[in-house]
């Protein structure tokens, strides 16, 4: 049984920063690809982004491309989400989520939210105008 702590959330204007993290204990982290996916309010869940076991292969959705890294350190368990350059419809809430898989991502559907097999409580981004 995997957990998965998320952190880093908060508010911030316009055009700010913000970094996620997502902690992983009780599995062997890499064995599994990563992914972030977000929930605004009255919105159904969406994928932002995915990166492999081992971060040699990541996928982003198109409204973050360009603002948005998705990077791990598997000696320390934990996943990473740099937000840059945000935008008040980045607001949500943020989920991690595990995937025990370990191909490149191009042989997965890591957009597809039934693919993941253990998923964080959240953490809450706002980002004002």
């Amino acid at each position: 049984q995997v957990q998965l702590v998320e952190s880093g959330g908060g508010l911030v204007q316009a055009g700010g920063s913000l970094r996620l993290s997502c902690l992983a204990s009780g599995g062997t982290f890499k064995e599994y690809a990563m992914g972030w996916f977000r929930q605004a309010p009255g919105k159904e869940r969406e994928f932002v982004a995915a990166i492999s076991w081992a971060g040699g292969s990541t996928g982003y959705r198109d409204s973050v491309k360009g603002r948005f890294t998705i990077s791990r350190d598997n000696a320390k368990n934990t996943v990473f989400l740099q937000m840059n350059s945000l935008k008040p419809e980045d607001t949500a809430v943020y989920y991690c989520a595990a995937m025990q898989d370990t191909r490149v991502l191009s042989y997965i559907n890591y957009e597809l939210e039934l693919k993941y097999d253990y998923w964080g409580q959240g953490t809450q981004v706002t980002v004002s105008s």
